[in-house]
């Protein structure tokens, strides 16, 4: 193959298109002695006159005309075809792991997911649904979902999509047979299902309008480690949860559960998606990603 074949067809597009050496040196960002040493090299390779020119004039002789046309779509159909390999390699594709909390899951990813899997048919999820905060790297997830009140500092990029209500609750079978608490530090006195992932799960943080914080060691009656199992024990008039709204929302609206202590704030809960490196990020989790931010996004 010779490999000069190429060589000078930019520069001899460029030149023509410019009607100008000086032109196409300065968008090339070349000087108009290369310019014209190319062109040279050009005609002197296929032995043949393309530019009859002047210091004033420049024009396509007959056959640099014919080889001008050919050039332009030589150039155009490589381009076309970067282009193509581009949006190829481009394209989400391959196995995308993820892992989500167990009710954040089902009612807010899920339809994200859909929606995505239906736009790239390419693309296949391995979902880990559970409540338990997995090690991204060392499992091999490309992306994790964690809801917490308090981020703790990690090497991962953490970005936030969500962010909810931390609430309170009871059902009203449990208050008829047990009376209804007016103030967090009766809770002591009460049974109460506690979230057994976190580091202190019968500690209950709160904070009075005046802006005064306070923390109640409740009295724990059931250990769980799954929110959904949770709430339905709160239904079924167990005890009192401490739960993020996202997995109360259905049972606050069919009146299942009543909200307790209105007036005494605790700390939202924030949703971030979790993921190694924003560096050489591939476009499966990319537009996942971004999708998320999307739809679920304050």
């Amino acid at each position: 193959m010779n490999h000069n074949l190429f060589e000078g067809i930019e520069v001899f597009v460029k030149v023509v298109q410019c009607n100008s050496f000086a032109e196409a040196a300065h968008q090339l960002r070349h000087s108009p002695s290369h310019i014209s040493k190319v062109i040279n090299r050009l005609e002197a390779r296929l032995g043949m006159r393309l530019l009859n020119r002047t210091t004033r004039t420049l024009a396509l002789t007959p056959d640099g005309e014919v080889y001008f046309q050919h050039c332009v779509q030589l150039i155009s159909d490589a381009e076309q075809t970067i282009q193509l390999l581009t949006n190829e390699e481009n394209k989400p594709k391959g196995v995308l792991k993820i892992s989500c909390p167990v009710a954040f899951s089902l009612d807010y990813v899920r339809p994200v997911a859909a929606e995505y899997l239906k736009k790239y048919p390419n693309v296949t999820i391995e979902w880990d649904i559970n409540d338990r905060a997995v090690d991204i790297v060392g499992d091999g997830f490309d992306l994790a979902l964690r809801a917490t009140t308090n981020l703790e500092e990690s090497s991962l990029i953490c970005k936030r999509i969500y962010k909810c209500r931390t609430l309170v609750v009871a059902s009203p079978s449990y208050i008829e047979q047990y009376g209804r608490p007016h103030h967090p530090r009766e809770l002591t006195k009460h049974h109460c299902i506690c979230y057994s992932n976190l580091k202190t799960p019968d500690r209950w943080d709160f904070t009075e309008q005046s802006g005064k914080s306070f923390t109640v060691d409740v009295r724990k009656r059931v250990n769980c480690n799954n929110g959904k199992m949770q709430a339905a024990l709160a239904i079924d008039g167990i005890g009192i949860t401490r739960l993020p709204e996202f997995y109360l929302a259905d049972a606050l609206r069919a009146k299942q559960l009543e909200i307790l202590f209105e007036c005494y704030e605790q700390k939202p809960v924030e949703v971030y998606v979790m993921y190694p490196s924003r560096k050489h990020l591939s476009p499966k989790v990319r537009y996942f990603i971004d999708m998320l931010a999307q739809q679920l996004s304050p």
